[in-house]
């Protein structure tokens, strides 16, 4: 399997501090010596992911996820650990070599394939417009006005007849596993290979480093369906990408983002000067997509339709961005069905305008919550009050929650003393709520032969790989004499201190290249271990006590095997000889009380 080397990977590691890397994706606050964010792998309304800066580990509490910087970004990006290490590299400016074959798996080299098969296309089907026979797609943009410099950037193409791009796939040497899935070609019951885009509009789908990894096409007539989009395959996923963010992504880190609801919204806004704009993809906002908006700008203002559909789509984005700690607005349009329409018919700087207008998320929703209530009628003005309560009740900061508190009260006429009450009323309930849940059962462990392992031999399995952890070679020795890696009977446990026994054998003690190569669960499990910091005073100590307990629990068992056979034998000479050994198992475990 190819990799790089582990001074390479080290040295990619410690140029890329965990806390700086997770606070792209994660709102995280200190505590202590370490920071707790909301974990971004489960739901949960109270932090329980914790990032520790001193061991560069992450673990969450709640779901048991962890690992180091490398694993989070696998997790949170969905690449492997090789792209992992280059889009880190990158980020602190290391040249890496050159990787022959670039794959560590068979799912890799077919995702490498694809994505080449994408290049092909997007370049086919670009050239494709300008050809005579495109007529049609030619008059679509002149009609859209879409300039030469625009068709360029986006390398908006055209699909043409039948199985053109097939012939150019098998032109350029590729094989029918890897055509077929791109999603580019389809084949019939008899056998035949179609083109899946067939005189559609083409638009290229672009990952964040501008690789092509999907496409959109749309019709020219009226026919049905209006768009069709590549399906989801090896090396795309709709919900983990952005369209225009190649684009937008020129520029660097961005201080706004405008979310849009379709191709054409991003392409005419860029078109015009408005190019920090991307849109999901077919989907409602997801909360992938929500890290990558976190990821790249420092605001991100919501654009969907102004029908029912795009204030619902409006409503879910800001639920999943708020829980992220982004800073959200709401951009609020009159007299165009969207920013396509709007940015023709009024103009750039009247857009910029509406950019600089946007809404606040608890001004938006508290305009949303009016419009279905009628505040004369008593009732409805407590319902009113009420929700609005629950809107300030999720805001963190105290400052922005006296504002709001200040201004409702004003307007609505009602005391802040009112206001007040209901928010620390729900912040309490909702914090009890989640003791509640933090003190649920336990998930019940088990070794290899599905027997139950008590909590007790678990903390003490934990505490001599907390000592391994340390990397200190001569507590490595101790422990190997007289703790075999059989003794361990948590299986997860097992596993991790099979590969901890085998590097620090070999007398590496760098345990972050011990963590690349857990599995998921043995990352968890880890650094739990790693966060949980195990107070050990006098380090001699705890190794000797652990390992009496060790040599009492093999005695004890040794001790009822031996009452379990003497009562078995018959034999006199045997039952004494029997007898004597247990004599002197007795003793031996009375000198370790």
């Amino acid at each position: 399997m190819p990799r790089y080397s582990d001074e390479i990977i080290e040295e990619v590691r410690q140029s890329n501090d965990i806390v700086d890397i997770i606070s792209q994706y994660v709102h995280l606050k200190r505590s202590g010596r370490n920071y707790f964010g909301l974990c971004p792998f489960h739901n949960e309304k109270s932090p329980s992911f914790s990032v520790s800066p001193d061991k560069q580990i992450f673990h969450c509490f709640g779901c048991g996820v962890g690992g180091n910087v490398f694993t989070f970004l696998m997790k949170i990006e969905g690449i492997s650990f090789v792209e992992a290490v280059q889009t880190l590299a990158e980020r602190a400016n290391i040249q890496l070599p050159t990787l022959e074959n670039n794959v560590d798996t068979a799912k890799e080299i077919l995702k490498s394939k694809v994505l080449k098969v994408n290049e092909v296309a997007a370049n086919f089907y670009h050239e494709n417009l300008y050809h005579p026979e495109s007529k049609i797609a030619q008059e679509y943009i002149k009609k859209r006005k879409l300039t030469n410099e625009t068709l360029i950037s986006f390398k908006i193409g055209y699909s043409g007849k039948f199985d053109e791009l097939y012939h150019k796939l098998k032109e350029e040497g590729f094989e029918e596993p890897e055509i077929l899935e791109s999603g580019l070609v389809n084949k019939n019951d008899r056998g035949q290979y179609i083109d899946r885009y067939r005189n559609r509009l083409m638009f290229p789908i672009c990952d964040a480093r501008g690789k092509v990894i999907a496409f959109g096409g749309r019709v020219l007539d009226d026919s049905k369906p209006k768009y069709i989009n590549s399906p989801e395959n090896v090396a795309y996923s709709k919900g983990r990408n952005l369209f225009g963010l190649n684009v937008a992504k020129k520029q660097g880190h961005l201080k706004q983002l405008l979310i849009v609801e379709g191709y054409m919204d991003v392409i005419s806004l860029h078109q015009r000067g408005i190019t920090n704009v991307v849109a999901p993809l077919g989907t409602a906002l997801t909360q992938q997509q929500g890290w990558l908006l976190r990821k790249n700008a420092d605001q991100i203002i919501l654009s969907f339709d102004s029908d029912e559909a795009g204030l619902n789509a409006k409503i879910r984005a800001l639920d999943i961005l708020q829980d992220m700690g982004c800073d959200i607005r709401v951009l609020q349009m009159e007299g165009a069905k969207d920013p396509d329409e709007y940015i023709v018919k009024y103009g750039n700087a009247r857009f910029k305008n509406l950019i600089d207008k946007a809404l606040s998320v608890i001004e938006f929703k508290v305009k949303v919550l009016k419009q279905n209530l009628n505040l004369e009628n008593v009732n409805d003005k407590i319902k009113f009050l009420n929700e609005i309560a629950k809107l300030i009740a999720k805001i963190d900061n105290s400052i922005e929650r006296e504002v709001y508190i200040e201004k409702i009260a004003k307007e609505y006429e009602t005391s802040k003393e009112a206001i007040y009450a209901e928010v620390n009323k729900l912040t309490y309930n909702s914090s009890k709520s989640e003791k509640i849940l933090e003190k649920a059962k336990p998930v019940i462990k088990h070794n290899e032969n599905n027997e139950q392992v008590s909590e007790t031999i678990k903390k003490r399995e934990n505490t001599i790989l907390s000592l391994l952890l340390t990397g200190e070679l001569n507590i490595f020795e101790i422990i190997e004499k007289n703790i075999k890696v059989e003794d361990f009977k948590d299986n997860i446990n097992k596993n991790i201190a099979q590969k901890l026994y085998e590097e620090l054998r070999k007398g590496n003690s760098n345990i972050n290249s011990v963590i690349d190569n857990l599995d998921e669960e043995e990352q968890g499990r880890i650094t739990e271990i790693m966060a949980d910091d195990y107070e050990i005073d006098n380090m001699e100590k705890a190794i000797d006590d652990i390992i009496k307990s060790y040599e009492k629990d093999k005695l004890t068992s040794r001790k009822f095997e031996l009452v379990e056979l003497m009562e078995n034998e018959t034999d006199e000479i045997k039952r004494n000889a029997l007898g004597q050994e247990l004599n002197n198992v007795i003793i031996q475990i009375s000198k370790l009380k």
